[in-house]
Parts: structure tokens; sequence; C-alpha cells
């Protein structure tokens, strides 16, 4: 039996709510500015923050949005996205966090789901957010900034509430972001405050920013890599963050030169053109010590050249919605291309055969399974998900086919997951497909993942017309544009006279990837 643990001493986990975490690191310094706005340069000290999330707690817990209650939080990278996810949080409520570029049918799917009676957006978002709402438990919508005739943000403030609402901190729910698993549609993964405490101290032993410290946060809040390893361990360690609603090169590398972080947290795409694109030779960089890439597999040639062009250490981490999200990552003072990393404390990891369950050793691949603190409580509404993904005895599958050397680092090799990975965001081709089927002039489909350059993945659509139709490859995604989010718009579609399907009718996709690749 090999079982990894981590190289690092174990932490002691403190028992407190992630808004007191936050709170550690704001008490540090009230008159520091720990929140900046990228795009206006606008401002916010620790000592705001702290206020305006102590007032909207007061003011949720008097309008009876506190414990118990869901709120649905739409918003990009702005100051005020933290003040509204902590003011939920320190009022005992869940936040789902909602991706704002989604459609008002993906959002009514998700407030539906998540059962949520508040939903925040800023004003941009507001047209998107009130056609989603109709006919599901929303009963108030607030915007950030205000809008004429609407509830604000500073409406929902009240008195200033004084401590935590008591929460269990294992077992109440903190946050619900929606992820698609090993496969099949997003399902809202239950995370607690010590699932978001645990794993900020894990990640704390392998980037450790020191108070003051500024990183330009253009990863999304709404995602997991966003929300634990920029929001909020930064701000609970004393640093602060360079917010940006979306990313745009040049205003990245801008923000760079202005801000001299010591430390970038990126995605593959963004690798690509900090490795590539001759805009960087425009700015100056040479704050950058270290250069973080996560939320997919980054090839180690192409690491390897953007950490040369940035005269920085390049290194990589690994983790999913359902581990808070880190579970490995490699240290600055030990770097190994192409490598995930480390297994982080408190955590333990192994190499299971995904047929057989038997164990794997050193350098032997299979599935990489996760045992710790981080691991999610389970998917909301959906306990067959839940047991097909988490082992009586704890252990998380992830559905990636890993190695891990004799040093213990990890290697992704291939996903045994159907997810298509799109600049960082996850596609679920069974989400497409079920809106493909939908078409009356498609028959049956399939949606399969191509690797692309710049995009990491793209999605590309087998498609069965139906008996008779004439059916272009532009109605057929036209059928989608509407519908779903831009990153889940089929790159290229391909008409088939059948879908290859096992006895029991589950796509066999490998079959699929052979034309794929032809």
């Amino acid at each position: 039996m090999t079982v990894y643990e981590s190289p690092k001493p174990d932490i002691d986990i403190p028992a407190i709510s992630i808004t007191e975490a936050l709170f550690q690191g704001l008490d540090m310094d009230p008159e520091r500015v720990v929140v900046i706005d990228g795009p206006s340069g606008r401002e916010m000290t620790a000592g705001t923050l702290k206020s305006d999330i102590r007032k909207l707690a007061g003011g949720l817990s008097e309008r009876g949005y506190g414990k118990g209650t869901v709120t649905a939080l739409m918003a990009p990278n702005i100051p005020e996205y933290v003040t509204v996810f902590h003011g939920v949080a320190y009022a005992g409520g869940t936040v789902t966090t909602i991706n704002p570029t989604y459609t008002a049918y993906e959002v009514q799917k998700q407030l539906k789901d998540a059962g949520a009676k508040l939903l925040i957006v800023p004003e941009m978002f507001l047209p998107t957010a009130k056609e989603a709402a109709q006919g599901t438990s929303v009963e108030l919508i607030a915007v950030i900034g205000g809008a004429e005739g609407e509830t604000s943000l500073t409406d929902l403030m009240g008195t200033a509430q004084e401590a935590q609402t008591p929460v269990d901190l294992e077992t109440d729910i903190l946050v619900l972001p929606y992820s698609s698993g090993t496969t099949g549609m997003p399902k809202g993964v239950m995370l607690s405050h010590r699932n978001l405490v645990a794993n900020v101290a894990q990640c704390s032993a392998f980037f450790t920013p020191k108070p003051g410290e500024k990183t330009i946060a253009f990863l999304p809040f709404f995602h997991i890599y966003g929300m634990t390893v920029l929001m909020n361990q930064y701000l609970s360690l004393g640093a602060a963050l360079v917010t940006m609603p979306r990313f745009d090169l040049e205003l990245f590398l801008k923000l760079v030169a202005d801000h001299k972080p010591k430390m970038l947290y990126i995605v593959p795409p963004v690798a690509l053109g900090l490795a590539k694109h001759p805009l960087v030779d425009q700015f100056d960089t040479s704050s950058v010590e270290r250069v973080m890439c996560g939320a997919a597999p980054l090839g180690g040639e192409l690491g390897d050249l953007c950490g040369k062009r940035l005269n920085a250490v390049m290194t990589q981490g690994y983790g999913m919605t359902e581990l808070s999200p880190v579970s490995h990552a490699v240290p600055i003072d030990g770097p190994r291309s192409g490598s995930s990393g480390l297994t982080v404390p408190n955590c333990l990891s192994k190499v299971v055969d995904p047929e057989t369950l038997e164990e794997k050793g050193p350098n032997e691949e299979g599935e990489l399974w996760v045992k710790g603190p981080n691991v999610m409580l389970g998917y909301l509404n959906n306990a067959q998900a839940t047991r097909e993904t988490i082992t009586e005895d704890g252990w998380l599958r992830t559905g990636d086919l890993a190695i891990i050397d004799e040093d213990g680092y990890m290697f992704v090799r291939e996903r045994v997951k159907e997810l298509i990975k799109f600049k960082g965001f996850q596609v679920a081709p069974a989400e497409l497909e079920a809106e493909l089927v939908g078409h009356d002039g498609i028959q049956d489909a399939a949606v399969l993942g191509k690797p692309d350059p710049e995009a990491g993945e793209v999605p590309v659509g087998f498609i069965v017309k139906a008996q008779g139709v004439e059916l272009t490859e532009d109605e057929v995604k036209a059928h989608l544009k509407g519908r779903l989010s831009s990153y889940k718009q089929l790159a290229e579609v391909r008409f088939v006279d059948e879908i290859p399907k096992s006895a029991s009718g589950k796509i066999l996709r490998r079959l699929l990837k052979d034309k794929l690749d032809g």
C-alpha cells in the first residue's frame, strides 16, 4: 500500500469560520489598502472592508437572510465581491457563487437547485438576474452600486454584527460553487467553513504572501481557485489584491508593472500569452519571482518557456472544486518541470487502478485519490454522485489519471473523467449533449474535447440528424448560443451516422476520439 503524505509537517487548523480567519488578516493594519479595483484604481482599506462585512451581516440577519438562507452572488472580481461573500458567511448563511457570463437559462437552473432566496448582482447583470429569478425561490434582488428603483447593496446593510453567527464549522454549508465533478451535469459542491479554512492553511505551506504584498486577481472569485487561493488566502494573511473583472493581457501587464507583485497566479492560456506574446516585452515584470499555474494541466515545455520569459520560477498546483481546491503544489525551492506538485499538509494521496481498485506504486499510472480536511461534504441533492466520488472511508476519486514518482511528485497523465477544460473552465459534455438532443432536428449527439494550443481543449460536437432533416453546422451552433455561456459553445460540428454506445447506453467516447484524431 503506497500512500503519500506531505513532506511538510501537518498544520493546526484553527477552529474558526472563514470570515474570522479573514478578520485576522484585516486586523493586522486597518489602515492598509487591501483591495484595489484594477481598472479604476478605487481602493478599500482593511478597516473599511471589515466594517462593511459586519454591517452587511447585521442587515442580512435583520431581514431574515442569515443562517439557513442561500444567497446567490453573481459578479465579476470587484472589491464588493469580498464584502458580499463574507457578509453572508458572517451572518451564518450559504453563498452560491454564479458565473456572471452565464445565460439566464443557466443562472435559473443554479438558483433553483441551490434554493437561493436572495440574489446579489452589479447593475450590468440585472436584466439577466431578473429573467433568471422568475420561477425560482428568489425573493429579492439587490444591486451592487445601486440602480434606479432597485434595492441596493447599501440598503441591505444594518447594525454592525459583533460576532460570527454560530455555525457548525464541520457540517454547515458555507459555499455552493457548481462543478461537473468527474462526469455529468453541474452539481452544487457543498463546502464547509472548515473545508476553506483548512485549505487556506494547507496552501500557505507552499506559497505564503507577506503582509502588504500584492497580487493581480483576475482568476474569478466565483471559481474555487480564485476564491480560496486569492481572495481568502491573501486577505487572511494581511496581503492585498488588485482585482480584474475580466482578463485582458495589456491591462494585466500594466497592473503587474504598477503594483509589482512577487507572485502571479494564472491558468494555462495565460501562460501561453506570457510565454509568447510580444506585448510582454513592453512592460516591467521584473518584480515577479514566482508564477503558480493551475485549473488545468500545463505542459512542462510551455511552463519552462513562461518562466524563462519572466525570469521567474514556474510552478504548478493541482486541485478541483471538490477539494476546496488544492491537494498538490510544487514548492518554490524544489521546482520540477511538468509536475503538479507534492501532497499538501494534512492530506494523503494515492494512485489506484480505476477498474480493479488495486493500489499502485511509484511511477505506476492510475486514478489519483485524495483524503483530507479539504474534501467536500458532498454534492447538493445528489447522494448517488456523492457515493460515486467519495469512498466510505473518505477518499475522493479525482477522475484524473496520474503517476506519483519516488520523490512524491505527482504528474497528471490524462483524465478518466469526461470534462473538457476550456481556458481553465469546466465544460461538461453531458450538459451540451442534453441541450443538443433537445433540438427537433437532432436525433443523437456526443461532445468531446479536442486539443487546442490556446484554450487547452475546445468542444467538438458529433451530431446524428433526425430522419429527413436538413441541418447545417451553423444551425447547430446557433441552438446553443442563446442557452449556454460562450465557453460552452461548439468549436466544430461533425455529422455522423451514429453515436457508438455500449450495451448499457453509455457513449463510447474512445471510439469517437479515434474519429477526432483521424
